[in-house]
């Protein structure tokens, strides 16, 4: 399948690496002008968008907390002001664990903070980008197979704020229809990241991965094919849906 996407403006939150680095170098293959934020990820963030650049491609990278109003609004105005007046793909992918902590190990702080970075930053985010978004565009959510199977052991909070982000993504679907805007969502399982490397024991990792059909882990690019598909027109009468990339590990 030729997925075409020039003449297109993206934005990723939480472009810089992994995931959100597989999705960006993808979308600019596809020919649209990409927009990489990050937060602290700055060296990663401008690798990005000079191998995007390397490839023929355009890109910017920007700085941004997305899980505050101000950024968030900021990062939407250097994505419009960058590549044109419009925003044609926003993929939220900004997220994170933080750390492995049962609810009874938790602090309202910590709580306030996963929700913040993996369910608020999708609201801030796509509130900020709707004014620039025209008929055709599309929103793709990041959400994690945690939404579906609760997470593994002391992720109760990402597990809760992925649910969230699932039930966003359908809400917006319909909300956003008569506006011709798609709203999807992708539910990665395990995926070869920085994010397991850090929260993941190796032994674990490995057992996972046996139980896939797929006998394997994933890998960002895995992620990053079905990111593309679901923000072209290929994809055009699939909307409030979630894809779910976990190797054969979970049905729903």
């Amino acid at each position: 399948m030729n997925i075409d996407l020039m003449n297109k403006t993206a934005l990723i939150t939480g472009g810089g690496r992994d995931i959100g680095r597989a999705i960006a170098c993808q979308l600019a293959d596809a020919g649209a002008s990409v927009v990489v934020n990050y937060h602290t990820s700055a060296d990663q963030a401008h690798a990005t968008v000079n191998e995007i650049k390397r490839r023929g491609g355009h890109a910017v990278a920007v700085q941004a907390d997305v899980t505050c109003t101000q950024a968030a609004q900021r990062l939407v105005e250097t994505a419009i002001n960058t590549f044109g007046g419009s925003l044609d793909i926003l993929v939220n992918n900004a997220g994170g664990l933080l750390a492995r902590k049962k609810i009874r190990e938790m602090d309202e702080a910590f709580w306030d903070a996963v929700m913040a970075v993996n369910l608020k930053s999708v609201f801030l985010v796509t509130r900020a980008a709707l004014p620039y978004m025209n008929a055709g565009g599309a929103i793709v959510n990041v959400s994690s197979l945690a939404a579906r199977n609760g997470g593994g052991g002391g992720s109760v909070a990402y597990a809760t704020a992925k649910g969230g982000v699932l039930t966003m993504t359908r809400g917006l679907s319909k909300e956003l229809a008569p506006q011709k805007i798609r709203v999807n969502c992708v539910s990665p399982g395990l995926i070869n990241t920085t994010f397991h490397d850090t929260f993941t024991p190796g032994e674990v990792r490995k057992t996972v991965a046996a139980n896939t059909s797929a006998g394997r882990e994933g890998e960002s690019e895995d992620v990053a094919n079905a990111v593309v598909f679901l923000a072209s027109d290929a994809a055009s009468y699939l909307n409030g849906e979630s894809v779910e990339i976990n190797g054969g590990l979970y049905y729903v």
